[in-house]
């Protein structure tokens, strides 16, 4: 009797979790196109999802919280979320990973170039700090967001941040510094 119920705890603790849920491990979202890497489709639906930041410009070495919330009791288990200029496609700047939730990727041979989820727990929020790099232009935040194995949403963006210029030209054409 022993052994079954050992084997019976045993299978269960080796199937359950792939079968009821969201997958344990390998589990993991592409840094270029954000998708998965399971078969399925996105949704087209609008996202239950909103992507937050603390300011609406930057410049180089300035830290911006951004925080992934989920909408009412929508919860999620996976996520991949980078900052990308305005039609661009690859990663700019690094993240601070601050958040137990989260931890960083290497995008393009970029330490920290985006951040994931680093457990499939359901989560409602996480907030992660972003380093602005040198002579970036106009950027979004950008992720993907896995609320279970068949829903999720790709391309969900933040508001626009700007980056501000340290030097302006005054009207002589000398540049003047901003204070």
């Amino acid at each position: 009797m022993r052994r079954h119920s050992c084997l019976v705890f045993l299978c269960c603790g080796i199937f359950l979790p792939g079968i009821l849920g969201f997958p344990q491990t390998n589990t993991s979202i592409d840094c270029d196109s954000l998708l998965p890497n399971y078969e399925a489709e996105p949704q087209t639906s609008a996202p239950p999802y909103i992507i937050a930041v603390s300011f609406d410009n930057f410049e180089p070495g300035n830290e911006v919280q951004v925080t992934l919330e989920a909408l009412g009791d929508a919860g999620f288990r996976g996520f991949n979320l980078q900052a990308r200029e305005i039609d661009g496609d690859v990663p700019v700047g690094t993240f601070k990973i601050t958040d137990p939730n989260t931890k960083g990727l290497e995008c393009h041979n970029m330490t920290n170039s985006a951040v994931s989820h680093a457990n499939s727990d359901v989560k409602q929020k996480v907030t992660t700090t972003w380093i602005a790099p040198h002579d970036t232009r106009e950027l979004q935040f950008i992720a993907t967001v896995v609320q279970n194995l068949e829903n999720f949403w790709v391309g969900i963006q933040s508001k626009t941040l700007t980056p501000m210029h340290s030097e302006s030209v005054n009207a002589t054409g000398k540049s003047k510094r901003k204070v």
